[in-house]
Parts: C-alpha cells; structure tokens; sequence
C-alpha cells in the first residue's frame, strides 16, 4: 500500500485510535499488504479483521501480528495490535481502497466485467499493461466487495495501471465497487446466464453489469463486445467514448482470419482503422480471441503501438489457477481443468475448446453442477449434456444430482453418459476407462469441487 501513518487511516476511514496515542500513531507506518487472512500479513501490513460466518477476524489479530502486521482495522479494542476502530469494517475497508485510488499520481483504472471469462482477460491484461509500465492485478477472482480492496490497496506510488476484475450478484453491486475504484476505462466482455437464478433474466444481468460504463467519466472509453447485442446496447448508457470490440464487421477492434493450431492455440489477424497485425495467443480456446481484442482495445488506449500486440498478447499467459489449465500426463494423457466456475456459456466455450484439440485420442468430458441457474437450472444442464453429443465428445462423466440433466441432454445428441454421485466415484470410472492420447475436460462451478479432482487427475495437486 502507498506508505500511511496509522494515525492517517484513522483520519481516512473515520474510525478512532486503539490502544495507540496520536503522536505515535502518526509515526506508525503502514506501507505492507492490507490484507484479510492473518496468514498473508508480513511487514508493515495492515491486517482487516472482517466478521465471517463462522470465524470472528479479531480472533487472529494475535496471528497477524507474529506475520508481521503492525495494526489492524477493527470494530472493537484489541490487544495484540494497534488498531483503527470502525463501526463498519467493510465500509472503512472500501473508504481506505478508495483513498488510496485517489492519491495515486499517474493512475488509470481498468474495470472488467462479464457473466464470463472475467479472471482470464483479467490475468491477460495484466500481463500485457505491465510492457508499459507497473500494473496491479487481481489475484485469482477476487471480485467482490472484498477482493477490490484488497488489490486497490496494492497500488504503490509508482503503479500506473490498476486491474479491477467486477463481479455482480445483484443490482447497485458493480456501483458500489466503482465506489472504491473508479475506472476510466470500462470492459464488458458479455451478457450470459451466470447467476441468472439470482438476477431473474439476462435483461436484468445487463443492467448490473452496465453499472461499471455509467460510472465512466465523459473523458473515459467503454469497451463493448460488438458481438453481444446486450452489450452493444450499452453504448447508450456510458457518456464515455465507445470502442467496439468483436468479429461483427462495424467493429473498432476486429478480429478477422482466425484459425486454431493442434493444440488449440487460436490466431488472428487483430484490425483497427490504422491496420492490422497477426497475434497468436498462448491461450487454450476460441473464445479467448473475444478477451484478447477487449485487452488490445486497452492496451492501444493507454499507449501501445499496434506493432507491440503480436509479442505482449503472445507471451501472456493464465495466471489463476483452474482456468483451462492444461497438463500434459506423462502416459500421454491431456488434462484442461476448467473447473472454477461455470455456466451454460462457460460450459459451451470450454466444450468447443477440447472437442477443437486434434490428433490425439477421444474426447473426455467431466462436468459437474452449474449452479445459481435457479428455475433455468434443469435445461441449462440439459443443454450442456445436448451440445456435448453435438460436438463428438466420446465419454461423458456427469457427476452430482443437480448435474443429472446433462445425461437427458446427452441422449437426445446420441451421446451415452455416465452419471455418478462424486468426485470420488468419477476417479474410479476415470482410472478405468480414460487411455493415453484422451483429452479429459473438468468443468463445473467451484462449490461442486472438480477442480480438485481435476488436480488429481493430472498429478498436479499443491497446497491452496
């Protein structure tokens, strides 16, 4: 975080001085990781004491302190740690993110929202604004009202680009978080039907995810999937300029040409009205040719010349984990473990990506629970199952009860599926019936935990 004496957090967020007096909280510096979770805290951190569900921040203070935290953000006196007592620990975490967006110097923000693949064009642009100059970046899928703070307070002095990946699970969420890091440039990537059993309708969705280019400056640029009428249907709702992105033939930022290699890797010819450059990605999947124009069309608004795509698109790759990673198995095995989240949309882009891999063996397909579909969860499932058979998957595992449609779907394809109640159970099937030269797909939403067998799977198991 930008170097703040404690006795300044206090003044920023409104809370009082605990067990510290003024003068010496005005020579206490905080200038280390503001962080949530005692065990990341290290010199000079702040460590925010949030009240969960089940466990009570302000039990950990003591364990921040022994990592190296030199205060704490509480809503009651503590002992272990000077602290900043609040009423409210989220609102004065969301009022210390905020000041510290505003007192960087040379400061862009870049929001990014989407009903999918939000964390890869995150990671994408992260590694392509960090060719010009010091970024931060979300880790992970820190998205919510939590995870903002915690990377805004990441920026130094000298950071010149701010990532923030935007989540929504209800109307006004996305605004509140472009309370805490107003952007000037806005993505939308699409209008999917994550979490459409929560908002009730795509129509709705959209709404949410237009919070992110009304909070634009008339000074600042939206950028808009041009092959997603929802959010095309945005431009009217920013008053910052507009740059479209897609392969529609009207759009600013155009991809045009694209092929995949065996391995999946897509290229493209990326044109915008001063020319056109060739870029192949790193990256696993079609669909990532739609991230990767929305990162060009950021990375020419802050100062790349087109020339520079080709290198800093290509050399980026997936930083978060269980996102089409792919291992490669000593037998010959080929695993894409995708099973951080998922949806319908999610589910048929990751489909289309393993089904497009070539000369090797069949394709394995994994895939469990998508969930938050509310009344469109049975047919969401069913579709999935239905595109699997359309697109020649030869072994489909479904595994969960909520997951059970997908084998009806399967069926209707022509595809034979095999339903399990686990993880455990898809492990015995899979040891029994995937060959060298398969290409095995895991996909689900986190909650329902094929990531980890995925893991297992491909040998790559650490520590989370």
């Amino acid at each position: 975080m930008i170097a703040t004496s404690l006795a300044e957090v206090a003044d920023l967020v409104g809370g009082r001085l605990g067990g510290i007096e003024r003068d010496a909280a005005e020579r206490l510096v905080v200038d280390g990781p503001v962080v949530t979770d005692s065990r990341e805290a290290g010199p000079g951190s702040l460590y925010v004491a949030r009240v969960g569900e089940s466990l009570d921040g302000h039990d950990f203070v003591g364990a921040a302190r022994d990592a190296g935290a030199v205060a704490a953000l509480t809503t009651r006196d503590v002992e272990a740690l000077p602290c900043v007592v609040v009423d409210d620990v989220q609102e004065a975490f969301a009022a210390l993110a905020r000041s510290v967006a505003d007192r960087a110097r040379d400061l862009t923000v870049v929001g990014i929202t989407g009903s999918s693949g939000k964390t890869s064009t995150k990671d994408l642009l992260g590694s392509v604004l960090a060719d010009l100059g010091p970024t931060v970046a979300p880790v992970g899928s820190y998205n919510s009202e939590v995870g903002v703070p915690l990377t805004v307070t990441r920026v130094r002095d000298d950071t010149r680009f701010l990532v923030v990946e935007m989540g929504a699970r209800g109307i006004g969420h996305i605004r509140y978080l472009t309370s805490m890091a107003p952007p000037r440039i806005g993505v939308v990537l699409n209008v999917g039907t994550a979490h459409i059993g929560e908002f009730g309708s795509r129509e709705a969705i959209a709404t949410a995810k237009s919070e992110l280019v009304e909070a634009l400056p008339a000074d600042g640029l939206a950028v808009l999937n041009a092959d997603d009428p929802f959010v095309r249907a945005m431009a009217a709702r920013t008053p910052a300029r507009v740059v479209l992105v897609g392969e529609a033939p009207d759009a600013d930022v155009r991809a045009e040409s694209v092929t995949l290699d065996d391995d999946g890797h897509p290229t493209f010819d990326v044109v915008v009205a001063t020319g056109r450059v060739r870029v192949t990605l790193g990256l696993v999947g079609r669909h990532h040719v739609g991230n990767a124009l929305s990162v060009a069309a950021v990375a020419l608004e802050c100062g790349m010349p087109l020339a520079g795509l080709p290198t800093s698109l290509g050399q980026a790759r997936a930083v978060s984990r269980w996102r089409m990673e792919v291992t490669d198995r000593p037998d010959g095995v080929r695993v894409v473990n995708d099973a951080y989240n998922a949806n319908p949309d999610s589910m048929a882009a990751a489909l289309r990506a393993v089904t497009a891999l070539r000369g090797r063996g069949r394709t394995v397909a994994v895939l469990g629970t998508m969930l938050e579909l509310g009344d469109e969860s049975e047919e969401g499932h069913r579709g999935v199952g239905r595109l699997a058979g359309e697109l020649g998957v030869q072994l489909l595992v479904v595994v969960g009860e909520e997951a059970r449609p997908m084998c009806a779907g399967a069926a209707e394809s022509g595809l034979e599926c095999t339903w399990v109640p686990d993880a455990e159970a898809a492990y015995e099937v899979l040891s029994t019936r995937v060959a060298p030269g398969d290409v095995v797909l895991f996909k689900s939403s986190r909650d329902a935990g094929l990531r980890w067998l995925g893991e297992r799977f491909a040998g790559t198991e650490k520590e989370t």
